[in-house]
C-alpha cells in the first residue's frame, strides 16, 4: 500500500502522543454477510454526526475510529461499544481486512492524502465537504477513484434531500423561463470577538498536534486552531469551502451547470478583531458557462436574512426560487419597462421539511447502496470535486485582488500564473499524495 508517511518516520513523529489501540481483526465484525463494515476517520464535530446518521442503517456494522485527539476516541467507544476499535493513526484501520469502507471527516487538509490512501487500500469512501483544499488535490481523488474503482460519496447531503432532488426535477420543466441570477449566502454575526485572539502554547497532552497539521507546515498550537476552529484558517479550511460548496453544489445541480466560466471574489476583514487569516466579510460572483451568474457572500458580522426566504434564489423570467430545508416557494414574475401587462408564470409551493441529521441519514443510505450495487453515488468524487472547484476559485481570487478567467478543460486559470501557482501546495517534508 502506498503511504504518505514510512511507519519509522510516524512512530517518530507520534512518538510523544497517545498510543494507538490495536483489536484484533474480530472484534467486533458481524457474521451476517450482508453487513457493511465501516471504519471512520475523524470522529469529531462532523465525525460524530455521521457516526450517528450511519449508525440508523441496519445494515452497517462499526469496526473503528481513528482520530488524533483521544477525548474524540474514547467518546466514540461510549457511545458505540467498548469493543469498537481506537487507534490514532489512521492507517491502522486500512490495513484491516475486516473494513469494507472509510468514512472520512477530518480537517480538509487531510482529505486528499487519507482518501487516496484509503482506496488504494481497497476501500469504499465517504469523503466530507469540502473535497479538498487545492484543486489538484480534488483532482487526484477523482482520478484514484476510477484507477482503483471504488464507489465514492462527498458528503454534500443536499444531493439525498428528497425536497432538492423534487426541485431538480421542477427546474427541469421551464416554468422559471431562463435563469440569469442565482444567489446564496452565509450569515454568522460573529462580531466583535469572532474566535478570538489566543497566545501560542503547548498543544493539549492527548492530541497529537504534529500529525493533526500532517501535510501543512509546521507551526505552534493555538487553542482557536483545533480541534474545531481551524474552518477560520486559510491553510486547513476556508468559509468559502466549509458553507459556500454546499450551495455551489446544489445550484450548479439546479441549473446542468458544471463549471464557471469566470469568477471575481472581494471581501476583507472588515469589523472582527480575531486570529482567522479568512475575510470576515466576502462576496464573490461566477459567470456560468450557460449564460447566468451565481453569487456567494459570506457574511460574517451580520446576521439578518439577505433572502426573502430560505437559504437559495433561482431568479428566472418568468418566476423566482427561493428554497429552504423546509421546502421551496415560487414567485411569479411580473413584467417590465416597455413590456406587456399580465403575470409570467405562476406561484406555487412545495413544502417537505427534512432536518439535516434526516438528509445526512439519507446520503449515508444513498452511500451504503452504493457499496452494495456497485452503481454511482448521489454525490460521487468527480461532482464534488466540481463543486468544491468553485469554492477554491473563489478564495484565489481573493487573494490575487482579480478577476479569473477558468479553463475548466485543463483545470488551469487563463493568462494569469500567480492564480496557476495557487492550484496546489508543497507538501510538508515525510507526506506526498500516494500515487
Amino acid at each position: 500500500m502506498s503511504s504518505h508517511l514510512s511507519r519509522r518516520e510516524f512512530a517518530k513523529a507520534g512518538a510523544a502522543s497517545a498510543v494507538a489501540v490495536s483489536m484484533p481483526s474480530t472484534a467486533v465484525v458481524s457474521k451476517r454477510p450482508d453487513k457493511i463494515r465501516v471504519g471512520f476517520v475523524g470522529v469529531g464535530n462532523r465525525g460524530s454526526q455521521l457516526m450517528q446518521a450511519f449508525a440508523t442503517q441496519e445494515d452497517c456494522e462499526f469496526v473503528g475510529v481513528a482520530d488524533v485527539y483521544q477525548p474524540y476516541r474514547e467518546r466514540a467507544k461510549q457511545n458505540y461499544g467498548a469493543n469498537l476499535v481506537a487507534v490514532e493513526d489512521y492507517r491502522k484501520l486500512l490495513d484491516r481486512k475486516d473494513i469494507d469502507a472509510i468514512v472520512i471527516a477530518t480537517p480538509d487538509h487531510w482529505h486528499a492524502i487519507q482518501a487516496i490512501t484509503a482506496m488504494s487500500a481497497g476501500k469504499d469512501v465517504y469523503v466530507e465537504k469540502p473535497l479538498s483544499v487545492t484543486i489538484h488535490e480534488g483532482r487526484q481523488m477523482v482520478e484514484a477513484a476510477k484507477r482503483y474503482n471504488r464507489i465514492s460519496q462527498v458528503g454534500l447531503h443536499r444531493r439525498s434531500m428528497k425536497l432538492y432532488r423534487n426541485l431538480s426535477e421542477f427546474m427541469k420543466t421551464d416554468q422559471l423561463g431562463k435563469i440569469t441570477v442565482s444567489r446564496a449566502y452565509r450569515l454568522n454575526n460573529m462580531f466583535p470577538d469572532g474566535i478570538g485572539r489566543m497566545p501560542y502554547e503547548n498543544p493539549p497532552a492527548d492530541l497529537n498536534w504534529d500529525l493533526w497539521l500532517g501535510p501543512r507546515p509546521k507551526q505552534a498550537y493555538q487553542q482557536n486552531i483545533a480541534p474545531y476552529k481551524f474552518r477560520w484558517w486559510q491553510r486547513f479550511s476556508s468559509q468559502m469551502g466549509n458553507w459556500g460548496v454546499h450551495y455551489f453544489d446544489t445550484i450548479r445541480w439546479m441549473l446542468g451547470e458544471t463549471s464557471p466560466s469566470s469568477v471575481v471574489a472581494i471581501g476583507g476583514s472588515f469589523a472582527i478583531d480575531d486570529d482567522r487569516t479568512i475575510p470576515d466579510t466576502a462576496e464573490a460572483v461566477f459567470e456560468l458557462r450557460g449564460g447566468s451568474l451565481l453569487t456567494f457572500g459570506q457574511y460574517e458580522a451580520t446576521s439578518n436574512p439577505a433572502l426573502a426566504y430560505g437559504e437559495i434564489e433561482f431568479r428566472g423570467t418568468q418566476g423566482t426560487v427561493y428554497s429552504s430545508s423546509t421546502g421551496y416557494k415560487v414567485l411569479a414574475e411580473k413584467p417590465g419597462q416597455f413590456q406587456a401587462k399580465g403575470a409570467r408564470g405562476k406561484a406555487s409551493e412545495f413544502m417537505l421539511n427534512e432536518p439535516n441529521g434526516v438528509a445526512t441519514a439519507n446520503h449515508a443510505r444513498n452511500f451504503l447502496d452504493s457499496v452494495k450495487s456497485r452503481k454511482q453515488t448521489h454525490c460521487p468524487m468527480e461532482e464534488g470535486h466540481r463543486s468544491t472547484t468553485f469554492a477554491h476559485l473563489a478564495n484565489i481570487s481573493l487573494a490575487t485582488k482579480s478577476r479569473l478567467e477558468w479553463d475548466s478543460s485543463n483545470e488551469r486559470f487563463i493568462d494569469n500564473e500567480p492564480a496557476n501557482e495557487l492550484l496546489h501546495y508543497e507538501y510538508r517534508k515525510g507526506f506526498q499524495l500516494p500515487t
